[in-house]
């Protein structure tokens, strides 16, 4: 099973940098890294609900499941 994050899909339709996405959601640019590579292994509520408001979206156009 594997989740993917598509955070550059929905930054780059937004026009919105790393640096301003992290800042609005309030967590590092580092850890906007590590979702957008697909190294988290985990991601708190709070903070999927910020990345939501900040970019207007459901969860499930930040995160979908391919099967293996």
């Amino acid at each position: 099973m594997a989740i993917v994050v598509d955070l550059d899909r929905l930054l780059a339709e937004r026009g919105m940098s790393v640096g301003d996405f992290a800042e609005a959601v309030g967590i590092s640019p580092a850890n906007v890294a590590v979702l957008k590579n697909g190294r988290a292994k985990a991601v708190r509520f709070t903070t999927l609900d910020a990345i939501c408001q900040v970019l207007d979206c459901q969860p499930g156009d930040v995160l979908r499941h391919v099967p293996d």
